[in-house]
């Protein structure tokens, strides 16, 4: 008996097509989101993980732990000796899904390609110190022509760098540049391996024990080099998630008003100076001129946007990116539609 065509699909089909709505709720719970994976550059020099500032903050108080815990979603913090270069090749193999990094490091991965979406502001205006060798003479920037002088390259201590020279009229073509983390360079300095470095607050550590000296930092060029740090996702994890980012954002300023209360100075530096294996009059001398308030507010404030457009200009201009790009592009779509 010859069936009709249709009569013939419905016979296969409907079977077929029963098993799979029956599939479907399998496959809502392959994609349903079990774990955050956030990636912060490791500046401890201790056994413990410290990537300063709000980072420290939010794991110390649990508070993404907390957010989430509700909806059995796990934070998976995962720190990088590495800093930025190697946190931009795990987001390229998809192997994080936000991170916590300095303002070129973010901006390399930007114009390289990588589909991130900016979040949040999480530093703004930190200082960065030159470190000399103990009597080399070593006084000012101009002083640096023609030495070795230990920078981590693709980190935002790089454009700090590059912004201080271009505010004295110089380049790195000036001076003998050597690439180094912020460990090696620090070890170098107290060996004696290097003439200089431009680094953050660990160097005054060296300076205490005599190691090295610390002739100025980025507040006496007028601000000239100091940095910004932001929150990036990647496009994948935003577009498929805008709740969860819209809780973590949330969250975050939990962090962030703890952290913008200067009378929580103290509290602050204790934590990160325990983390970091630093000593706490390190960061106490770091942060005795500045306000909290004016560091670590989370807004994508105009002022912010503007000093991330400048850092993205000068890399284009010291040749750090081959494409400059527009930060206001770069905002994640829900906040730039809500204004933040």
């Amino acid at each position: 008996m010859n069936l009709p065509f249709k009569r013939v699909f419905s016979l296969f089909a409907a079977p077929a097509l029963a098993g799979l709505l029956g599939c479907l709720p399998l496959l809502a719970q392959a994609d349903e989101l079990k774990q955050i994976r956030i990636a912060v550059p490791d500046l401890s020099a201790g056994t413990q993980h410290s990537g300063g500032g709000v980072t420290d903050v939010l794991r110390q108080q649990q508070i993404f732990e907390k957010a989430f815990a509700d909806q059995g979603i796990s934070i998976q913090w995962n720190y990088f000796k590495g800093a930025g270069p190697v946190i931009n090749e795990a987001f390229a193999n998809g192997q994080v899904d936000l991170a916590y990094l300095g303002d070129l490091a973010a901006i390399i991965g930007k114009s390289n390609g990588l589909d991130t979406r900016l979040l949040s502001a999480t530093a703004r205006g930190v200082k960065q110190y030159l470190g000399v060798v103990p009597g080399s003479g070593i006084k000012t920037l101009q002083d640096l022509k023609g030495k070795r002088v230990a920078v981590f390259r693709g980190t935002a201590t790089q454009l700090s760098l590059d912004a201080a020279l271009a505010s004295q009229g110089l380049s790195e073509k000036d001076l003998k540049i050597i690439n180094l983390d912020f460990n090696a360079a620090v070890a170098a300095l107290a060996a004696k391996q290097i003439d200089a470095t431009w680094g953050g607050s660990n160097l005054n550590a060296l300076q205490a024990k005599g190691l090295a000296e610390v002739p100025l930092n980025t507040k006496d060029l007028g601000g000239a080099g100091s940095v910004q740090a932001v929150l990036v996702g990647s496009g994948a994890f935003v577009d498929a998630h805008p709740e969860v980012v819209e809780k973590l954002l949330k969250a975050q300023q939990q962090a962030v008003q703890w952290l913008t209360q200067d009378s929580n100075k103290d509290a602050y530096i204790e934590l990160v100076s325990g983390l970091a294996s630093y000593p706490p009059v390190v960061l106490k001398q770091d942060l005795k001129d500045q306000r909290f308030s004016e560091i670590f507010p989370s807004t994508l404030d105009p002022v912010f946007l503007g000093k991330l457009q400048d850092a993205v200009d000068l890399a284009a201009q010291q040749r750090l990116i081959r494409k400059p790009f527009k930060v206001s592009e770069w905002v994640a779509p829900q906040l730039a539609a809500a204004g933040l």
